[in-house]
């Protein structure tokens, strides 16, 4: 399992933790519905990391918000 740090994490959502927390959880629902998963993970991986895993290798993409 790959080792997922917070400062790459921020990098990937314009270092803005609600955004991240925000994506990050609505993926992990989809996963957890039975969406298919954008990366390759083992079965018993909680979606949370599997979303956490998708937005740190850039296969899911946040939207600028307003400045």
């Amino acid at each position: 399992m790959k080792t997922i740090y917070r400062e790459d994490l921020l990098d990937k959502s314009d270092s803005s933790i609600y955004r991240l927390i925000i994506v990050a959880t609505k993926r992990a629902l989809e996963v957890a519905e039975g969406a298919p998963r954008l990366i390759e993970a083992e079965v018993n991986v909680k979606p949370t990391t599997i979303a956490l895993l998708e937005i740190l290798e850039g296969k899911v993409k946040m939207k600028k918000g307003k400045s």
